[in-house]
């Protein structure tokens, strides 16, 4: 068992009602953002509460579990190193290693004495037909790469300028704590994960052969987060720069890169005409760490990687976000929650005339009431434009933290 454990207490909130029920508990997200450790969690408070508690955990990227491999061998180990009479929690590290692993699951939810959690690392974990054959009895929790809250808790920092230039360089991966904070160690690191997920979640999954095209459209991604674009406007680019693609190319290869939790795609919505528009959207990274490491931490980048903290951090504040279009303004984000919509607008600087108007302008065109935020980098908080709150990035990012 691990010890000094940082307890991610958001997470944990939202499966301590579900603590020795019979439903499946799936934790999903990119590798290496702290699911398995989020297990260790809840083991931990699981043996504080009943010190007897059997616990039997599997880790398939362990070679100690290599031989299980089916659905039945999982069954089966689970079941001979069960305890009759009590409860058993179960939990299963990168599931989706594991050939046809929701037939053992729905065989093991037979089972009144299991208590089942697992991790896995592909967006379609829980696709329909997974769900389906767990009968409505599995709950999804998403685990996101540290927020900036977070990852002041696990660097053992205050809020500060530095902190928060670490955090945008860096990115928010929680083994991070444990290494030393130099960019060749930290990036090599980030590399080395980056290459995990492109050669197992992506490239043999999918049994891939142009693994070139995935690396260049990754990069091309890496540079142009926050940039409008189709998937026909990223292939006319490649061909310019004389990189065969194709539209469906492009859109197949950008479709692993979202399974796998690399990367995500935003889609715009029409904020008159309440729609989804058909064509154009953004594409942002789960860890700012891991972009950097693939093209280079860049001070001419410092918009994108601001850009890409609010969404995020958005995300991790369970908010459904989207790009928002207003005739022909664009709103950075529309970001719904429980019935609540916000609006996010991100600049750099509000220093000059052009930019204060055109940011604060875009927002109030919106003839809603709801609350409207342009986020800096400028170093002042509080204040209000017309009603509209202008906050630094590292204070937008702890207020939504907090709330």
């Amino acid at each position: 068992m691990k010890k000094d454990i940082i307890y991610r207490q958001r997470y944990l909130e939202r499966v301590r009602p579900f603590i020795g029920k019979a439903l499946i508990k799936v934790f999903t997200g990119q590798r290496r953002v702290g699911k398995s450790y989020l297990l260790f969690q809840i083991m931990k408070e699981i043996q504080l509460d009943n010190p007897q508690a059997n616990i039997i955990y599997i880790n398939k990227e362990d070679l100690a579990f290599a031989h299980i491999k089916t659905a039945p061998e999982l069954a089966e180990y689970v079941l001979a190193n069960k305890k009759a009479g009590q409860i058993n929690y179960v939990f299963i590290d990168e599931i989706q290693e594991i050939g046809e692993f929701e037939i053992a699951l729905r065989s093991l939810l037979l089972d009144e004495e299991l208590d089942l959690y697992c991790t896995g690392s592909n967006a379609h974990l829980l696709s329909r037909d997974i769900a389906g054959a767990l009968s409505g009895r599995a709950i999804e929790i998403h685990v996101h790469s540290l927020s900036y809250a977070e990852f002041l808790q696990f660097m053992q920092q205050d809020d500060s300028d530095k902190a928060m230039a670490q955090f945008l360089k860096y990115g928010g991966l929680p083994y991070l704590k444990d290494l030393p904070k130099q960019d060749d160690i930290v990036f090599e690191y980030l590399r080395n994960i980056y290459s995990t997920i492109a050669v197992r979640d992506i490239v043999h999954r999918y049994a891939l052969r142009n693994v070139q095209f995935l690396e260049q459209l990754t990069q091309f991604l890496a540079s142009n987060i926050g940039n409008l674009f189709s998937a026909k406007k990223i292939s006319d680019f490649l061909k310019s720069q004389r990189i065969s693609a194709s539209t469906t190319q492009v859109q197949n290869y950008a479709e692993y890169l979202e399974n796998a939790f690399l990367i995500y795609k935003v889609k715009r919505y029409d904020i008159e005409g309440k729609r989804i528009f058909e064509i154009g959207e953004k594409y942002y990274f789960e860890d700012l760490g891991l972009r950097n490491a693939l093209i280079g931490y860049r001070a001419q980048d410092r918009g994108k990687l601001l850009e890409n903290a609010i969404f995020n951090h958005l995300q991790i504040a369970g908010y459904d976000v989207k790009i928002g279009g207003l005739n022909s303004q664009e709103i950075d984000f529309v970001a719904e929650k429980n019935g609540e919509r916000i609006y996010v607008q991100a600049t750099l600087t509000i220093n000059e005339e052009k930019t204060l108007e055109r940011e604060f302008g875009n927002l109030l065109k919106i003839q809603d009431n709801y609350p409207k935020y342009v986020v800096t980098m400028d170093e002042f908080d509080g204040n209000t434009f017309q009603g509209i709150n202008c906050l630094s990035l590292r204070a937008f990012l702890l207020k939504l933290d907090s709330e």
